[in-house]
């Protein structure tokens, strides 16, 4: 999979009034290079929509578009990926059916960060890394140590996730993490361009840095 920094996912309870795909092209002007449709309450027909908008959007501007969930959608609309959970299908039958596709796995331990790695996911979620209200069947939230233990130790990309802000998101990139999810952060600012550019300039900041 292409190279990756900030990561937006969906969220539109965050911006109520706002088009979905108006937002999300703001975030991808403002550096977003992966896309993930999240959408886990709307009729089937619906996402499938969602999905072909995005699918047209991320094509024009050359950046990752992964599916949440529906492998079937993600399939429908030649999406770059599908994003799974712990409870969703194993890794191993979802390569069957997605092929070469990237498939990222959520994580929230260190066992099943290898497992996930032994497994061949392309990236692994890493969090919730503090508590968020972006997901009703949320887990608790893992901190930054797990992000350190990960960073050690797993190989693949990991990506950082769970109520991460501008105001914090140095502890997480302090832990080791080069790589950020935000979700209500992106989508839900007044000036969504600034905010991305905002995160990116403290990634960049980190990996610049000696550990």
């Amino acid at each position: 999979m292409k190279p990756f920094k900030l990561y937006a996912i969906t969220g539109e309870e965050f911006h109520p009034g706002k088009p979905m795909i108006e937002v999300m092209e703001e975030a991808i002007k403002g550096g977003c290079d992966i896309i993930q449709l999240r959408d886990k309450k709307s009729p089937r027909r619906e996402v499938l929509a969602k999905a072909k908008a995005l699918r047209e959007l991320t094509l024009r501007y050359g950046v990752t578009f992964i599916v949440n969930d529906y492998i079937d959608i993600a399939l429908a609309v030649d999406a770059d990926g599908i994003h799974l959970g712990q409870d969703d299908l194993p890794l191993a039958d979802a390569r069957k059916i997605v092929g070469g596709k990237i498939i990222g796995i959520s994580t929230h331990a260190i066992e099943e960060a290898r497992q996930a790695e032994r497994d061949g996911a392309d990236y692994i979620g890493v969090g919730p890394i503090f508590p968020t209200k972006s997901k009703e069947d949320v887990v608790a939230p893992v901190t930054t140590s797990y992000v350190r233990q990960v960073a050690a130790e797993i190989a693949i990309p990991f990506v950082a996730i769970g109520g991460i802000k501008l105001h914090n998101v140095d502890q997480v990139l302090g832990a080791g993490a080069r790589r950020i999810c935000a979700i209500s952060e992106i989508v839900g600012s007044p000036d969504i361009q600034g905010t991305c550019r905002s995160f990116l300039d403290k990634i960049n900041s980190a990996a610049a840095s000696p550990q």
